[in-house]
């Protein structure tokens, strides 16, 4: 979405600085309402060093420090990658604005194997933003991918393509034991992965028929709430009882995101772009 949404901005001083104003009125009301959750938690919390910590989650650059003591949401550590990949990504799209099938089989390529060529030179694997900035330009090959076999008069499939992705995957991961040692699984599943994307945005048969129905997609839009407020709200429901049911966990934390974004994240998201004139406020279609 974000490749198809600024496929043609130019990058000016402007646009840019719009830009990133509206990547961070994407994710952080939702990720300062989190915060505010798990706050009485973070206050109570006797770790040395604890401002350093917490000035590096409100700035979103925890996933940076490595291997951390605190874990007052850990699923926070994947929102600094993402703000990393939003500040490269200008760059990533004058690559590809004039994308043609080999400047994707090169960007997938590269995708595939940056993250073992920064294991080799000593990158840590506990810097999060650079080992997986793989997959963020496997979804920008994926992207323009799409786009180019859309163009076609007979674009294929969806299922064409995401049923091989979805059995390549599942072998990849059933049989990950018997992979070399060279090579991990994330690196053999980034182009299925990037196949079963391609494959459910041109949609068709029964699966992507079912992730296209209301419900799902309401629970799809949801699913930022979701992710990064199922770890405060198991902080919440664990003070309640250490043996709180699960089930019924998973249910709070469903009805809680889907409340969230239909109240406070999608009106707080539309004020914000508004504001900012962002250019991707009213995006592409989504397909299913």
């Amino acid at each position: 979405m974000l490749t198809r949404s600024y496929a043609a901005t130019v990058w000016t001083r402007s646009s840019t600085l719009r830009y990133a104003l509206g990547r961070v009125a994407r994710v952080y009301p939702v990720y300062l309402l989190s915060l505010a959750v798990v706050a009485p938690f973070i206050a109570v919390d006797q770790t040395p060093g604890k401002p350093g910590y917490l000035a590096a989650h409100l700035l979103l650059v925890q996933a940076w420090l490595g291997a951390i003591p605190v874990n007052w949401n850990t699923p926070a550590w994947s929102l600094s990658c993402e703000m990393f990949f939003y500040s490269v990504f200008p760059g990533t799209a004058l690559f590809v604005r004039r994308a043609t099938w080999r400047n994707v089989a090169l960007a997938a390529l590269f995708a595939v194997v940056l993250t073992r060529a920064m294991w080799s030179v000593g990158v840590s694997d506990n810097i999060k933003p650079l080992v997986h900035l793989s997959d963020f330009l496997m979804g920008i090959a994926a992207a323009w991918a799409y786009e180019l076999l859309d163009r076609r008069p007979r674009p294929p499939r969806g299922w064409w393509l995401y049923n091989p992705g979805f059995l390549g995957a599942g072998v990849a991961i059933a049989y990950a034991y018997a992979l070399p040692d060279w090579l991990d699984l994330n690196t053999v599943l980034r182009p299925f992965n990037a196949i079963l994307l391609i494959g459910l945005a041109f949609g068709g048969g029964p699966l992507a028929s079912f992730l296209s129905t209301r419900m799902v997609v309401y629970l799809g839009k949801s699913s930022y709430a979701m992710y990064i407020l199922h770890v405060p709200i198991l902080w919440w429901c664990l003070r309640r009882s250490m043996e709180f049911p699960p089930l019924l966990y998973i249910a709070i934390v469903i009805a809680v995101s889907a409340a969230v974004y239909g109240l406070f994240e999608e009106p707080a998201n539309r004020r914000l772009r508004r504001v900012l004139h962002d250019p991707a406020r009213t995006p592409a279609p989504a397909s299913p």
